[in-house]
Protein backbone atom coordinates (compact mmCIF):
# COMPACT_ATOMS: atom_id res chain seq x y z
CA UNK A 1 0.00 0.00 0.00
CA UNK A 2 1.19 3.57 -0.76
CA UNK A 3 1.65 6.44 1.28
CA UNK A 4 -1.11 8.39 2.02
CA UNK A 5 -0.05 12.04 1.62
CA UNK A 6 -3.03 13.86 3.26
CA UNK A 7 -1.06 11.91 6.31
CA UNK A 8 2.14 13.93 5.69
CA UNK A 9 0.55 17.61 6.24
CA UNK A 10 3.59 20.06 6.51
CA UNK A 11 2.93 24.19 6.16
CA UNK A 12 5.49 25.29 4.08
CA UNK A 13 6.93 28.98 4.76
CA UNK A 14 9.78 30.78 5.50
CA UNK A 15 10.79 29.06 8.87
CA UNK A 16 13.34 32.09 11.25
CA UNK A 17 13.91 32.05 14.43
CA UNK A 18 12.57 28.88 15.72
CA UNK A 19 8.89 29.74 14.16
CA UNK A 20 7.31 30.37 10.69
CA UNK A 21 7.60 33.87 9.66
CA UNK A 22 4.71 35.90 7.42
CA UNK A 23 5.86 36.31 3.73
CA UNK A 24 6.10 39.73 2.45
CA UNK A 25 5.84 38.05 -1.14
CA UNK A 26 2.56 38.65 -2.48
CA UNK A 27 3.62 35.83 -5.75
CA UNK A 28 3.72 32.28 -4.62
CA UNK A 29 5.23 28.26 -6.03
CA UNK A 30 3.42 25.70 -6.30
CA UNK A 31 4.39 21.56 -5.67
CA UNK A 32 3.57 19.68 -8.05
CA UNK A 33 3.25 15.87 -7.82
CA UNK A 34 5.08 14.29 -10.79
CA UNK A 35 3.66 11.29 -10.68
CA UNK A 36 0.11 12.64 -11.44
CA UNK A 37 0.99 15.99 -12.63
CA UNK A 38 -1.52 17.65 -9.34
CA UNK A 39 -1.06 20.52 -7.41
CA UNK A 40 0.18 19.47 -4.12
CA UNK A 41 0.68 22.03 -2.38
CA UNK A 42 1.50 26.67 -2.77
CA UNK A 43 3.49 28.69 -0.65
CA UNK A 44 5.13 32.05 -0.68
CA UNK A 45 8.20 32.78 -3.64
CA UNK A 46 9.79 34.87 -1.27
CA UNK A 47 11.89 38.35 -1.52
CA UNK A 48 14.61 39.91 -0.66
CA UNK A 49 12.72 41.46 2.55
CA UNK A 50 12.74 37.79 3.91
CA UNK A 51 16.01 37.07 2.75
CA UNK A 52 16.95 39.72 5.00
CA UNK A 53 15.11 38.67 8.14
CA UNK A 54 16.36 35.34 7.95
CA UNK A 55 19.99 35.78 7.12
CA UNK A 56 19.90 38.86 10.38
CA UNK A 57 18.57 35.85 12.17
CA UNK A 58 21.18 33.60 11.30
CA UNK A 59 23.99 36.54 11.90
CA UNK A 60 22.74 37.31 15.36
CA UNK A 61 22.76 33.69 16.64
CA UNK A 62 26.28 33.46 15.21
CA UNK A 63 27.17 36.68 16.85
CA UNK A 64 26.35 35.94 20.16
CA UNK A 65 28.25 32.90 20.38
CA UNK A 66 24.76 30.83 21.34
CA UNK A 67 26.30 28.09 18.85
CA UNK A 68 29.73 29.28 17.32
CA UNK A 69 31.12 29.44 20.86
CA UNK A 70 29.32 26.39 22.80
CA UNK A 71 31.39 23.99 23.82
CA UNK A 72 32.64 20.70 21.62
CA UNK A 73 30.58 18.18 23.38
CA UNK A 74 27.01 20.16 23.26
CA UNK A 75 27.45 20.47 19.32
CA UNK A 76 28.15 16.98 18.72
CA UNK A 77 25.98 15.75 21.25
CA UNK A 78 23.47 18.21 19.43
CA UNK A 79 24.18 16.83 15.85
CA UNK A 80 24.04 13.04 17.14
CA UNK A 81 20.91 13.32 18.32
CA UNK A 82 19.66 15.20 15.15
CA UNK A 83 21.07 12.38 13.37
CA UNK A 84 18.65 9.59 15.69
CA UNK A 85 15.82 12.01 15.10
CA UNK A 86 16.11 11.89 11.18
CA UNK A 87 16.34 8.19 11.04
CA UNK A 88 13.50 7.76 13.56
CA UNK A 89 11.51 10.27 10.97
CA UNK A 90 12.83 8.47 7.84
CA UNK A 91 9.43 7.48 6.61
CA UNK A 92 7.97 10.39 6.51
CA UNK A 93 11.31 12.41 4.99
CA UNK A 94 11.36 10.33 2.54
CA UNK A 95 7.55 10.14 1.49
CA UNK A 96 8.04 14.02 1.17
CA UNK A 97 10.55 13.54 -1.14
CA UNK A 98 8.75 10.74 -3.27
CA UNK A 99 5.84 12.90 -3.46
CA UNK A 100 7.37 15.95 -4.52
CA UNK A 101 10.01 15.26 -6.87
CA UNK A 102 9.77 11.30 -7.75
CA UNK A 103 12.54 9.39 -5.86
CA UNK A 104 10.66 6.04 -5.64
CA UNK A 105 10.34 5.16 -1.53
CA UNK A 106 11.60 2.42 -2.10
CA UNK A 107 15.19 3.32 -2.91
CA UNK A 108 18.08 3.48 -0.38
CA UNK A 109 20.21 5.77 -1.92
CA UNK A 110 20.89 9.11 -0.50
CA UNK A 111 17.77 8.61 1.69
CA UNK A 112 17.11 9.83 5.28
CA UNK A 113 19.11 7.12 6.82
CA UNK A 114 22.04 8.28 4.11
CA UNK A 115 21.61 11.55 5.77
CA UNK A 116 21.29 10.50 9.24
CA UNK A 117 24.69 8.59 8.67
CA UNK A 118 25.84 11.88 7.04
CA UNK A 119 25.26 14.00 9.86
CA UNK A 120 26.93 11.04 12.60
CA UNK A 121 30.11 11.50 10.71
CA UNK A 122 30.04 15.39 11.14
CA UNK A 123 29.10 15.34 15.14
CA UNK A 124 31.98 13.24 15.44
CA UNK A 125 34.17 15.52 13.30
CA UNK A 126 33.30 18.20 16.18
CA UNK A 127 35.87 17.71 18.24
CA UNK A 128 38.77 16.53 15.79
CA UNK A 129 39.10 19.45 13.86
CA UNK A 130 43.34 20.68 14.29
CA UNK A 131 45.02 24.09 14.09
CA UNK A 132 48.67 24.46 13.60
CA UNK A 133 51.64 25.72 15.76
CA UNK A 134 54.45 27.33 13.24
CA UNK A 135 58.09 26.92 13.82
CA UNK A 136 58.68 30.61 14.66
CA UNK A 137 61.16 32.67 16.55
CA UNK A 138 62.68 32.77 20.13
CA UNK A 139 60.29 35.45 20.92
CA UNK A 140 57.42 34.41 18.92
CA UNK A 141 54.72 32.02 19.16
CA UNK A 142 52.90 31.92 16.07
CA UNK A 143 49.57 29.81 15.41
CA UNK A 144 46.94 28.87 13.22
CA UNK A 145 43.12 28.25 14.36
CA UNK A 146 40.35 27.00 12.27
CA UNK A 147 37.04 29.62 12.52
CA UNK A 148 33.72 29.20 11.59
CA UNK A 149 33.12 31.29 8.51
CA UNK A 150 29.69 32.83 10.20
CA UNK A 151 26.65 33.09 8.27
CA UNK A 152 26.43 30.17 5.74
CA UNK A 153 23.55 30.46 2.95
CA UNK A 154 23.21 26.29 1.53
CA UNK A 155 21.27 26.38 -2.09
CA UNK A 156 20.04 22.86 -2.56
CA UNK A 157 18.60 21.00 -5.40
CA UNK A 158 15.49 18.50 -5.82
CA UNK A 159 16.98 15.66 -6.87
CA UNK A 160 17.59 14.53 -3.13
CA UNK A 161 15.64 16.80 -1.01
CA UNK A 162 16.93 15.24 2.22
CA UNK A 163 20.49 14.02 2.08
CA UNK A 164 21.14 17.08 -0.48
CA UNK A 165 20.12 19.23 2.42
CA UNK A 166 21.78 17.79 5.38
CA UNK A 167 24.88 17.47 2.80
CA UNK A 168 25.46 20.93 3.59
CA UNK A 169 23.63 21.98 6.88
CA UNK A 170 25.62 18.73 9.11
CA UNK A 171 29.01 20.29 7.67
CA UNK A 172 28.04 23.70 8.25
CA UNK A 173 26.78 23.38 12.01
CA UNK A 174 29.64 21.16 13.06
CA UNK A 175 31.94 23.89 12.22
CA UNK A 176 29.79 26.35 13.91
CA UNK A 177 28.35 28.39 11.44
CA UNK A 178 25.00 29.54 11.74
CA UNK A 179 22.61 28.59 8.44
CA UNK A 180 19.83 29.74 6.12
CA UNK A 181 18.57 26.81 3.94
CA UNK A 182 17.02 27.77 0.45
CA UNK A 183 15.11 23.82 -0.48
CA UNK A 184 14.55 24.01 -4.01
CA UNK A 185 10.76 25.51 -5.00
CA UNK A 186 9.67 21.65 -6.18
CA UNK A 187 10.51 20.18 -3.37
CA UNK A 188 10.33 22.52 0.63
CA UNK A 189 8.71 19.95 2.59
CA UNK A 190 11.58 18.04 4.26
CA UNK A 191 14.13 20.57 4.78
CA UNK A 192 11.58 22.25 7.42
CA UNK A 193 10.78 18.97 8.71
CA UNK A 194 14.51 18.88 9.48
CA UNK A 195 14.52 22.42 10.74
CA UNK A 196 11.90 21.03 13.29
CA UNK A 197 13.67 18.14 14.35
CA UNK A 198 17.36 20.47 14.73
CA UNK A 199 14.74 22.78 17.17
CA UNK A 200 14.16 19.21 19.14
CA UNK A 201 17.36 17.87 18.92
CA UNK A 202 18.50 21.27 21.00
CA UNK A 203 19.74 23.31 18.29
CA UNK A 204 19.29 27.53 19.28
CA UNK A 205 16.96 29.09 17.50
CA UNK A 206 18.50 31.07 14.54
CA UNK A 207 21.05 28.77 14.20
CA UNK A 208 19.13 27.13 11.41
CA UNK A 209 16.53 29.14 9.24
CA UNK A 210 14.89 27.55 5.76
CA UNK A 211 13.64 29.88 3.41
CA UNK A 212 12.18 28.07 0.92
CA UNK A 213 11.44 30.42 -2.42
CA UNK A 214 11.97 30.90 -6.14
CA UNK A 215 15.78 30.98 -7.09
CA UNK A 216 15.39 33.99 -8.92
CA UNK A 217 14.30 35.67 -5.54
CA UNK A 218 15.21 33.69 -2.83
CA UNK A 219 18.44 32.62 -4.12
CA UNK A 220 19.26 35.30 -5.75
CA UNK A 221 18.89 37.01 -2.59
CA UNK A 222 21.07 35.14 -0.92
CA UNK A 223 24.00 34.83 -3.11
CA UNK A 224 23.81 38.90 -3.20
CA UNK A 225 23.31 39.45 0.61
CA UNK A 226 26.57 41.84 1.99
CA UNK A 227 25.63 39.71 5.59
CA UNK A 228 26.01 36.07 4.33
CA UNK A 229 29.76 34.88 4.40
CA UNK A 230 29.45 31.72 2.36
CA UNK A 231 27.54 30.21 -0.15
CA UNK A 232 27.31 26.96 -0.44
CA UNK A 233 25.60 25.53 -3.76
CA UNK A 234 25.08 22.35 -5.29
CA UNK A 235 22.89 22.39 -8.82
CA UNK A 236 23.10 22.95 -12.50
CA UNK A 237 26.53 24.50 -13.69
CA UNK A 238 24.62 27.87 -15.01
CA UNK A 239 22.83 28.69 -11.46
CA UNK A 240 26.38 28.30 -9.89
CA UNK A 241 27.94 29.98 -12.20
CA UNK A 242 25.59 33.14 -11.53
CA UNK A 243 26.41 32.69 -7.61
CA UNK A 244 30.17 33.05 -8.32
CA UNK A 245 29.10 36.46 -9.96
CA UNK A 246 26.89 37.36 -7.06
CA UNK A 247 29.99 36.66 -4.23
CA UNK A 248 31.89 39.29 -6.88
CA UNK A 249 29.08 41.47 -7.07
CA UNK A 250 28.59 41.78 -3.19
CA UNK A 251 31.12 41.25 -0.56
CA UNK A 252 33.28 38.51 -2.37
CA UNK A 253 32.12 35.56 0.19
CA UNK A 254 32.98 31.77 -0.18
CA UNK A 255 31.75 29.99 -2.66
CA UNK A 256 31.70 26.04 -2.53
CA UNK A 257 29.66 25.10 -5.50
CA UNK A 258 29.07 21.29 -6.97
CA UNK A 259 26.93 22.26 -10.25
CA UNK A 260 26.83 19.69 -13.57
CA UNK A 261 28.66 16.84 -14.83
CA UNK A 262 28.93 14.34 -17.79
CA UNK A 263 30.47 11.74 -16.19
CA UNK A 264 32.05 8.42 -18.67
CA UNK A 265 31.94 4.59 -18.00
CA UNK A 266 34.76 3.42 -19.43
CA UNK A 267 34.95 -0.65 -20.09
CA UNK A 268 38.06 -2.44 -21.20
CA UNK A 269 38.02 -5.38 -23.09
CA UNK A 270 40.83 -6.91 -21.15
CA UNK A 271 38.74 -9.88 -19.44
CA UNK A 272 36.80 -7.63 -17.15
CA UNK A 273 33.47 -9.13 -15.66
CA UNK A 274 31.02 -7.97 -18.27
CA UNK A 275 27.93 -8.91 -15.49
CA UNK A 276 29.49 -6.97 -12.80
CA UNK A 277 29.86 -3.62 -15.11
CA UNK A 278 26.17 -3.79 -16.63
CA UNK A 279 24.93 -4.67 -13.55
CA UNK A 280 26.40 -1.35 -11.93
CA UNK A 281 26.32 0.71 -15.02
CA UNK A 282 22.96 0.13 -15.75
CA UNK A 283 21.65 0.15 -12.23
CA UNK A 284 23.23 3.76 -11.41
CA UNK A 285 21.50 5.28 -14.69
CA UNK A 286 18.39 3.67 -13.38
CA UNK A 287 18.77 5.18 -9.89
CA UNK A 288 16.01 8.37 -9.40
CA UNK A 289 15.61 8.02 -12.75
CA UNK A 290 19.18 9.34 -13.91
CA UNK A 291 18.81 12.41 -12.09
CA UNK A 292 22.24 12.34 -10.62
CA UNK A 293 24.98 14.78 -10.60
CA UNK A 294 28.05 12.22 -11.10
CA UNK A 295 25.70 9.27 -12.98
CA UNK A 296 27.37 7.41 -15.53
CA UNK A 297 25.56 8.94 -18.70
CA UNK A 298 28.39 8.20 -21.17
CA UNK A 299 29.50 4.79 -21.68
CA UNK A 300 32.90 4.28 -23.67
CA UNK A 301 33.86 0.57 -24.89
CA UNK A 302 35.34 -1.04 -27.41
CA UNK A 303 33.38 -2.42 -30.34
CA UNK A 304 34.82 -5.80 -30.11
CA UNK A 305 32.51 -6.19 -26.43
CA UNK A 306 30.11 -3.23 -27.20
CA UNK A 307 27.43 -6.17 -28.37
CA UNK A 308 27.40 -8.21 -25.61
CA UNK A 309 27.64 -5.32 -22.83
CA UNK A 310 24.71 -3.31 -24.42
CA UNK A 311 22.66 -6.60 -24.31
CA UNK A 312 23.54 -6.95 -20.96
CA UNK A 313 22.62 -3.14 -20.24
CA UNK A 314 19.23 -3.58 -21.87
CA UNK A 315 18.11 -6.53 -20.06
CA UNK A 316 18.46 -4.58 -16.81
CA UNK A 317 16.65 -1.58 -17.74
CA UNK A 318 13.81 -3.67 -18.48
CA UNK A 319 14.13 -5.04 -15.06
CA UNK A 320 11.94 -2.15 -13.58
CA UNK A 321 8.91 -1.24 -11.70
CA UNK A 322 7.67 1.96 -12.95
CA UNK A 323 4.98 3.89 -11.10
CA UNK A 324 3.78 6.14 -8.58
CA UNK A 325 7.00 6.94 -6.45
CA UNK A 326 4.86 6.76 -2.99
CA UNK A 327 4.67 2.73 -3.92
CA UNK A 328 6.36 0.60 -1.81
CA UNK A 329 6.48 -1.88 -5.21
CA UNK A 330 8.03 0.77 -7.43
CA UNK A 331 11.56 0.98 -8.57
CA UNK A 332 11.38 3.53 -11.48
CA UNK A 333 9.67 6.90 -10.68
CA UNK A 334 8.97 9.88 -13.04
CA UNK A 335 11.12 13.13 -13.53
CA UNK A 336 11.30 15.49 -11.15
CA UNK A 337 9.15 17.81 -12.89
CA UNK A 338 7.05 18.62 -16.55
CA UNK A 339 9.70 20.96 -17.13
CA UNK A 340 12.74 18.21 -16.60
CA UNK A 341 10.16 15.59 -18.62
CA UNK A 342 10.47 18.11 -21.48
CA UNK A 343 14.27 18.80 -21.33
CA UNK A 344 14.64 15.02 -21.02
CA UNK A 345 12.72 14.39 -24.03
CA UNK A 346 13.95 17.47 -26.01
CA UNK A 347 17.68 15.45 -25.86
CA UNK A 348 16.21 12.40 -27.21
CA UNK A 349 14.68 13.75 -30.02
CA UNK A 350 18.02 16.06 -30.41
CA UNK A 351 20.12 12.70 -30.63
CA UNK A 352 17.87 10.86 -33.32
CA UNK A 353 18.00 14.17 -35.57
CA UNK A 354 21.93 14.07 -35.30
CA UNK A 355 21.82 10.31 -36.26
CA UNK A 356 22.37 8.21 -33.62
CA UNK A 357 21.02 5.14 -33.35
CA UNK A 358 18.15 4.02 -30.61
CA UNK A 359 18.60 0.62 -29.09
CA UNK A 360 15.94 0.97 -26.62
CA UNK A 361 13.39 3.33 -25.05
CA UNK A 362 12.96 6.63 -26.11
CA UNK A 363 9.57 7.48 -25.23
CA UNK A 364 7.55 9.32 -22.93
CA UNK A 365 4.67 6.70 -21.46
CA UNK A 366 1.82 6.21 -18.88
CA UNK A 367 0.27 9.42 -19.87
CA UNK A 368 -2.73 8.46 -18.64
CA UNK A 369 -1.45 8.97 -15.07
CA UNK A 370 -0.43 12.51 -15.82
CA UNK A 371 2.69 12.49 -14.68
CA UNK A 372 6.11 12.15 -16.06
CA UNK A 373 7.27 9.02 -16.96
CA UNK A 374 9.78 8.66 -19.42
CA UNK A 375 11.50 5.49 -20.34
CA UNK A 376 15.20 4.16 -19.89
CA UNK A 377 16.85 4.77 -23.22
CA UNK A 378 20.46 3.94 -25.09
CA UNK A 379 21.72 5.22 -27.53
CA UNK A 380 24.49 3.86 -29.50
CA UNK A 381 27.48 5.06 -32.22
CA UNK A 382 27.13 8.24 -30.78
CA UNK A 383 29.48 10.73 -31.72
CA UNK A 384 31.80 12.19 -28.61
CA UNK A 385 30.69 15.92 -30.19
CA UNK A 386 27.06 15.10 -29.88
CA UNK A 387 24.76 17.50 -28.08
CA UNK A 388 23.95 13.99 -25.97
CA UNK A 389 27.28 13.44 -25.15
CA UNK A 390 28.29 16.89 -24.48
CA UNK A 391 25.75 18.90 -22.00
CA UNK A 392 24.15 17.04 -18.87
CA UNK A 393 20.55 15.41 -19.27
CA UNK A 394 19.79 14.74 -15.94
CA UNK A 395 17.14 11.71 -17.26
CA UNK A 396 18.08 8.03 -17.78
CA UNK A 397 19.56 8.23 -21.39
CA UNK A 398 23.13 6.39 -21.81
CA UNK A 399 24.98 7.54 -24.78
CA UNK A 400 27.11 4.27 -26.29
CA UNK A 401 30.37 6.30 -27.98
CA UNK A 402 32.99 3.71 -29.31
CA UNK A 403 36.95 4.28 -28.41
CA UNK A 404 39.53 2.51 -29.77
CA UNK A 405 42.66 2.42 -27.25
CA UNK A 406 43.35 3.26 -23.67
CA UNK A 407 44.69 6.67 -25.08
CA UNK A 408 41.48 7.31 -26.97
CA UNK A 409 39.34 6.59 -24.17
CA UNK A 410 41.18 9.20 -21.75
CA UNK A 411 40.73 11.51 -24.57
CA UNK A 412 37.10 11.51 -24.99
CA UNK A 413 36.51 10.71 -20.76
CA UNK A 414 38.12 14.59 -20.94
CA UNK A 415 36.46 15.66 -24.21
CA UNK A 416 33.46 18.05 -22.25
CA UNK A 417 33.95 21.08 -20.12
CA UNK A 418 32.81 18.98 -16.91
CA UNK A 419 35.52 17.16 -14.27
CA UNK A 420 32.84 15.70 -11.49
CA UNK A 421 33.41 11.60 -11.48
CA UNK A 422 34.37 8.90 -14.14
CA UNK A 423 34.13 5.17 -13.71
CA UNK A 424 36.71 2.65 -14.98
CA UNK A 425 36.08 -0.97 -15.12
CA UNK A 426 39.14 -3.12 -15.82
CA UNK A 427 41.03 -6.49 -14.76
CA UNK A 428 44.24 -4.49 -15.27
CA UNK A 429 45.92 -2.60 -12.46
CA UNK A 430 48.37 -0.92 -14.89
CA UNK A 431 44.95 0.12 -17.34
CA UNK A 432 43.34 1.04 -14.17
CA UNK A 433 46.31 3.72 -12.35
CA UNK A 434 46.99 4.99 -15.94
CA UNK A 435 43.47 6.30 -16.72
CA UNK A 436 43.47 7.06 -13.10
CA UNK A 437 45.89 9.47 -13.70
CA UNK A 438 44.69 10.67 -17.44
CA UNK A 439 41.51 11.64 -16.82
CA UNK A 440 40.91 14.81 -14.72
CA UNK A 441 37.80 13.92 -12.40
CA UNK A 442 37.66 11.86 -9.13
CA UNK A 443 37.49 8.50 -10.54
CA UNK A 444 36.06 5.01 -9.67
CA UNK A 445 38.18 2.05 -10.69
CA UNK A 446 36.00 -1.19 -10.33
CA UNK A 447 34.08 0.46 -7.73
CA UNK A 448 31.30 -2.09 -6.60
CA UNK A 449 32.78 -2.48 -3.34
CA UNK A 450 31.43 -5.11 -1.38
CA UNK A 451 31.37 -2.72 1.93
CA UNK A 452 30.84 0.67 2.40
CA UNK A 453 34.77 1.93 1.52
CA UNK A 454 36.04 5.04 3.05
CA UNK A 455 31.97 5.67 4.05
CA UNK A 456 31.71 9.40 5.00
CA UNK A 457 35.24 10.09 5.04
CA UNK A 458 35.63 10.27 1.19
CA UNK A 459 36.00 13.66 -0.51
CA UNK A 460 35.72 14.83 -3.69
CA UNK A 461 36.64 18.14 -6.15
CA UNK A 462 34.98 19.07 -8.96
CA UNK A 463 36.98 20.66 -11.55
CA UNK A 464 35.93 22.66 -15.28
CA UNK A 465 32.56 23.52 -15.01
CA UNK A 466 31.74 20.87 -12.37
CA UNK A 467 32.24 23.74 -9.92
CA UNK A 468 34.63 24.60 -7.15
CA UNK A 469 35.60 23.26 -3.77
CA UNK A 470 36.00 19.97 -2.05
CA UNK A 471 32.75 17.98 -0.57
CA UNK A 472 32.26 15.38 1.85
CA UNK A 473 34.70 14.08 4.63
CA UNK A 474 37.43 16.03 6.71
CA UNK A 475 38.12 18.38 3.50
CA UNK A 476 34.62 19.10 3.37
CA UNK A 477 33.90 20.02 6.49
CA UNK A 478 37.03 22.33 6.38
CA UNK A 479 35.59 24.19 3.72
CA UNK A 480 32.79 25.88 6.27
CA UNK A 481 35.98 27.02 8.19
CA UNK A 482 38.00 30.26 7.99
CA UNK A 483 42.52 30.03 8.91
CA UNK A 484 42.78 32.30 11.25
CA UNK A 485 46.22 33.51 12.15
CA UNK A 486 47.13 34.06 15.72
CA UNK A 487 50.85 35.35 16.43
CA UNK A 488 52.00 36.07 19.77
CA UNK A 489 55.50 38.75 20.79
CA UNK A 490 56.41 37.91 23.62
CA UNK A 491 59.71 39.69 23.60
Amino acid sequence: MGVNLGALEQAVGAFVDGSFLASDSEAVAHVINPSSGRRLLSFPAGCDADVDRAVHSARRAFDDGRWSEATPSFRKKTLHRLAELIEADGRRLNAFDAGEMGKPISTAAFNATAAADFTRFNAEAVDKVLGDVFVSDRHSFVAQRRVPRGVVAAVVPWNFPTFNAMLKIAPALAAGNSVVLKPSELSPRSALRLAHLALEAGLPKGVLNVMPGLGETVGRALGLHRNVDMVAFTGSTEVGKLMLQYAGQSNMKVVVAECGGKSPQIVFADGVDLDVASSSIASFLLTNQGQICSVGSRLLVPPSIEGALLQRISARMKDIVMGNALEPETTFGPLASANQCERVMGFIESAIGEGAELVAGGRRVMLETGGYFVEPTIFRDVSPAAQIAQEEIFGPVLSVIPFEDEADAIRIANSTSYGLAAYVWTASLATGMRVAKGIRSMVLVNAVAPGEGPGHAGSWEPVGQSGVGPEGGMAGLESYLRRQLVWFSHA
